[in-house]
């Protein structure tokens, strides 16, 4: 805004003195406070969407397997819980949920609309899809449909299968709630950070930190993640944390 002020302050100056100076600085500003208001409504109706998608990708997701455990609804509840869905924003959450589980949803067409919104943006997509993996794990069990409709969900955003097995090791990592060492955990530590067993120290060190800072929130912000998302980008840096100290740990001994 201060960059427009002073570009049309200066131009006003130049045809009308003083007083188009000042005629200049206040068009200046009159325009930038429009741009910057058009920025904000269009970032809001892409962060709208994004939820939107979500939750109808979701809910056409949980039913996969034919049918929609308490499970997989009480894990919707708690995630509108977690991004703190009030009113309007619940009630709409909500009803994206349903709008998946109609028949008539077209999968495939919303799952285009998100590769648009996130083509520039991996991470983006990445959480995308690590919330619809935690829906569908509710139960404990991932079926045979769930996994073939996960795969497409993926695909569908561009995602690649690595990308699927990271996000997948991050939910086994948050489920098992341990910094142990075991050869399973240990191995979805490797798969978190996306190198293999017998990577360097250095190499993994690196990995570490290149995750931590693309999936840092106010960076994730900054890109066009719901500030209501934050938390569930705080848990995806939880897990990259404690993959990296789980392989510290084991290195260690």
């Amino acid at each position: 805004m201060l960059f427009l002020i002073v570009i049309f302050a200066l131009i006003g100056l130049a045809f009308g003195g003083p007083v188009g100076l000042l005629v200049g600085g206040g068009l200046g500003w009159w325009l930038g406070r429009r741009i910057k208001r058009r920025l904000n409504e269009a970032r809001m109706r892409i962060q709208e969407g994004f939820l939107d998608s979500i939750f109808s990708v979701m809910g056409c997701l949980c039913q996969a397997d034919g049918k929609v455990t308490d499970g997989e609804l009480d894990v919707a509840e708690k995630l509108f819980d977690q991004m703190r869905l009030q009113g309007e924003q619940r009630t709409r959450a909500r009803a994206a949920f349903e709008r998946g589980r109609s028949d008539d949803f077209d999968l495939d067409a919303e799952l285009a609309s998100v590769n648009r919104l996130t083509r520039h943006q991996p991470v983006m997509r990445q959480v995308f899809l690590q919330v619809q993996l935690s829906a569908i794990a509710a139960d404990g069990v991932l079926h045979d449909a769930e996994h073939e409709m996960i795969l497409r969900v993926a695909r569908g955003v561009g995602c690649s299968e690595t990308e699927v097995q990271q996000i997948e090791a991050m939910l086994h990592g948050a489920a098992a709630n341990s910094q142990g060492a075991s050869e399973e955990a240990l191995k979805d530590a490797y798969r978190v950070l996306g190198v293999s067993e017998d990577a360097s120290d250095a190499e993994v060190k690196k990995a570490y930190r290149r995750l931590m800072s693309q999936n840092h929130p106010d960076k994730l912000a900054g890109k066009g993640l719901p500030e209501s998302m934050r938390d569930v980008a705080q848990a995806r840096t939880s897990e990259i944390s404690n993959a990296y100290e789980r392989i510290r740990e084991a290195r260690d001994q």
